[in-house]
């Protein structure tokens, strides 16, 4: 078996270092050594999103992505969207707009929508649509989750 290995990286705001094996993959890291468990496995081949987090700010499915490979970056998991009291505009809209049932694939769908809303603050519905298409949903449909992030959006502008 090899060595476990250091990884040093900025987990939700935070410098963090965790021990974690030369095969482990990001989400069992965030979610077994860190406990960091909103980050949800889903299918664990890369199809479905619900492992979604930031890695340098760009959207990756944690299932796919060696622990060892977070050495030096800044993740940003469901757990670090929502300010220290409240929730998130994207949170607050996917709740009003009922844009979740079982909640499996709602994390993804949220930090999904956040690497969306961050590079683009206006999208289309047909840009929102593509920039989810790598996230699943198995209960709601997609038509709330569309609302929720084109509502997430105008939320967003009338906070600035």
């Amino acid at each position: 078996m090899a060595k476990k290995q250091v990884v040093s990286a900025t987990i939700n705001g935070n410098a963090t270092e965790f021990l974690c094996e030369p095969r482990q993959t990001l989400l069992e890291a965030l979610r077994d050594n860190l406990d960091l468990t909103g980050t949800k496995e889903g299918c664990s081949n890369g199809n479905c999103g619900a492992c979604t987090v930031l890695l340098d700010g760009h959207p990756v499915v944690s299932c796919l992505v060696l622990a060892m490979e977070a050495e030096g970056a800044e993740v940003t998991t469901i757990e670090g969207i929502a300010p220290s009291e409240g929730l998130d505009p994207i949170q607050q809209a996917f709740l009003e707009n009922a844009a979740l049932q079982c909640g499996i694939c709602t994390p993804g769908f949220i930090v999904a929508t956040k690497a969306l809303l961050d590079t683009n603050p206006s999208p289309t519905e047909n840009e929102v649509r593509f920039a989810l298409a790598n996230n699943l949903c198995r209960c709601t449909g997609y038509d709330k989750i569309v609302r929720a992030v084109l509502d997430a959006a105008e939320r967003r502008k009338a906070s600035v």
